[in-house]
C-alpha cells in the first residue's frame, strides 16, 4: 500500500511539473551563442505547407521552425509569402549546414525553390537581414529550447 502511494505521489509530482511547463513556457526558442529567436513550430503537414504564408509581418527577434519527421533535403520557396526572409538548414547534430540570405517573396506563377545540399532535420525562417545581423555563419551551433506544446503532447498523455 505505501509502495502505491509513493508511486501515486511521484506521478502526481511529474504531472503537475509538466501542466507547470506547459502553462509557463509559452515561448519556444532557438538560440545561437548569445542571440536567441522566440518561434512558431511547424510540424504537422499542413504547418509545414503553410509556413509564413500571407503573413504581413514578423516580430523583429521571431521565426518560425520547421521540424520534420526525418532528416532529408527538404525544399523552399516564397509562393505567397510576402515578407522577405532569411532560411537557415540545420542537421541533427544541430549545426546550420546552409544559409540562404534575404530571400524575396515570389509574385508570380512560378517560383524558384531553396534547398541545401547536405540534409537537414530543421530549417529556420527568420527575418532577412537577420542572419548577418548576428553573425550566424555555416557549422555554427544551436540550441532548441522547446518545452512548450510541442513536447509536451507527445510525454503528457504518457502520464495521464
Amino acid at each position: 500500500m505505501k509502495k502505491r502511494n509513493f508511486y501515486l505521489l511521484i506521478m502526481g509530482l511529474i504531472i503537475l511539473i509538466l501542466l507547470f511547463l506547459y502553462f509557463n513556457s509559452n515561448k519556444n526558442k532557438v538560440c545561437f551563442s548569445e542571440k536567441c529567436f522566440d518561434v512558431e513550430i511547424a510540424s504537422t503537414s499542413e504547418e509545414l505547407s503553410k509556413g509564413l504564408m500571407f503573413r504581413e509581418n514578423l516580430e523583429k527577434n521571431s521565426g518560425m521552425l520547421f521540424v520534420f519527421p526525418e532528416e532529408n533535403f527538404h525544399n523552399f520557396w516564397m509562393k505567397n509569402t510576402l515578407i522577405p526572409l532569411d532560411i537557415i538548414w540545420i542537421n541533427s547534430n544541430k549545426k546550420i549546414i546552409f544559409i540562404e540570405h534575404n530571400v524575396q517573396p515570389c509574385l508570380e506563377e512560378i517560383c524558384e525553390t531553396y534547398s541545401s545540399d547536405e540534409k537537414a532535420l530543421y530549417v529556420l525562417e527568420i527575418n532577412s537581414g537577420k542572419v548577418d545581423e548576428v553573425g550566424l555563419e555555416i557549422g555554427d551551433d544551436v540550441e532548441l529550447k522547446l518545452i512548450n506544446k510541442f513536447y509536451l503532447k507527445f510525454f503528457l498523455p504518457l502520464f495521464l
